[in-house]
């Protein structure tokens, strides 16, 4: 029982941390807690997707699709309080605005929204609204699941592979900040492969392949563009890489094969 509570509070921790659900109140917080829960990232995909499925369904009932798509992405935005959406214009205005590694974080820590995010954020909405709306009505809740789950894979991936940039003094001491096990890496990809499998029964087994396929190559480009640009990864490079290797999820459902 002592393990199983010590898991359910890593996994009400990455909840906190991630979205603006609530947890019980027995959660503590700790830095060496939050690392722990990075296995259960993708979990909160699932739920999060979940959520989103769920509102698209109810909006369905009354609204044409068009607005139920909208209701599904408006909800994650507001549960997760567009937490990742601010990384993905962070790391943008970061990396189209600085020239040196130093300029590339001090932009990034800038709270001001520049031009390239702004860019970054509506074109990544806008595709990903126009992917989910090309898709089925049958196959969108499962879509949205798998994406959310499958994109938070992704940036965990990056996680276990990236060194973090300590920029400052006080970067020393924040959460997420050090390497994953084997075993929790493994752990977290089963969760973002759950949401493949529900997905299996409305889409082509080529589909899903292809949507994974595009998923990774927008994670390993990312990965290597960290790299190269700043040695490693910020929370800001790793809120792109869920919006980014989700959006590629999305694409990649909707590949035609000749």
């Amino acid at each position: 029982m002592g393990c199983l509570r010590r898991e359910l509070e890593y996994f009400f921790g990455a909840l906190r941390f991630f979205t603006r659900l609530p947890v019980p109140a027995w959660v503590g917080h700790s830095s060496e807690g939050l690392n722990r829960a990075a296995r259960y990232f993708p979990a909160v995909g699932l739920l999060v997707g979940a959520i989103a499925a769920l509102a698209f369904a109810l909006a369905a009932l009354v609204w044409p699709k068009a607005l139920a798509v909208l209701a599904a992405m408006a909800a994650t935005i507001y549960v997760t309080g567009a937490f990742h959406e601010d990384g993905l214009s962070d790391m943008v205005d970061g990396f189209g605005g600085g020239w040196t590694r130093e300029q590339v974080l001090t932009i990034m820590k800038d709270s001001r929204v520049g031009s390239y995010g702004v860019v970054a954020i509506v074109l990544v909405l806008l595709g990903k609204f126009l992917a989910l709306f090309a898709l089925s009505a049958a196959a969108l809740p499962a879509a949205l699941v798998a994406g959310h789950a499958v994109s938070r894979g992704c940036a965990t991936v990056l996680l276990k592979s990236l060194d973090y940039v300590r920029e400052d003094q006080l970067a020393k001491a924040k959460p997420l900040a050090t390497r994953m096990g084997a075993g929790e890496l493994a752990l977290a990809l089963c969760f973002a492969l759950a949401g493949v499998a529900l997905l299996a029964l409305y889409l082509p087994p080529a589909n899903l392949a292809m949507a994974l396929l595009l998923a990774a190559a927008c994670t390993l480009w990312l990965g290597r563009l960290m790299r190269r640009r700043l040695g490693g990864y910020t929370g800001d490079c790793l809120g792109a890489a869920q919006q980014g290797s989700e959006l590629a999820f999305y694409l990649g459902l909707l590949w035609t094969f000749s």
